[in-house]
């Protein structure tokens, strides 16, 4: 294979792992690519038997050796805690009967929640969440 051809897929798959969250896979093969392209172009290895092999090897060994420095150095901010809401204050958006599913307002957002109360929660009346269940508050009148 011509070498500006591994160097062209090296930089595509750099590329790639740059604007897709894939978790530090692709750049790797991309880096592999690359160091093939150039030792192409230096005629150090000139069958594409070769070239495969170098490729593969090359692109575990960098997986292998960057990959847990790399996620090291990157830290991801946690997720949210969604079960801070428990006691704050919910406004219903529309009339939630006893154990029915509806919109309230928390924060200023717009969450699904469930009336667990024995009482019809009003539009615009006050409530307070009472559980997180995923994406779900369950909601008691105050």
């Amino acid at each position: 294979m011509e070498w500006w051809l591994w160097l062209a897929v090296g930089l595509a798959l750099v590329v790639a792992e740059l604007v897709t969250p894939s978790g530090f896979f692709i750049i790797f093969f991309g880096l592999g690519a690359l160091t093939v392209g150039v030792l192409a172009a230096l005629k150090v290895i000139s069958s594409l038997g070769i070239e495969l092999l170098w490729f593969s090897v090359l692109s575990v060994v960098y997986v292998i050796v960057f990959r847990g420095r790399l996620q090291a150095r990157i830290q991801m901010p946690p997720p949210p805690n969604v079960d801070s809401l428990v006691g704050v204050l919910a406004i219903p958006q529309e009339s939630l009967s006893p154990g029915v599913v509806g919109k309230v307002e928390v924060r200023g957002s717009i969450w699904s929640a469930r009336n667990t109360s024995d009482v019809t929660l009003s539009v615009g009346q006050r409530a307070r969440v009472a559980a997180v269940d995923g994406l779900t508050l369950t909601v008691v009148p105050e």
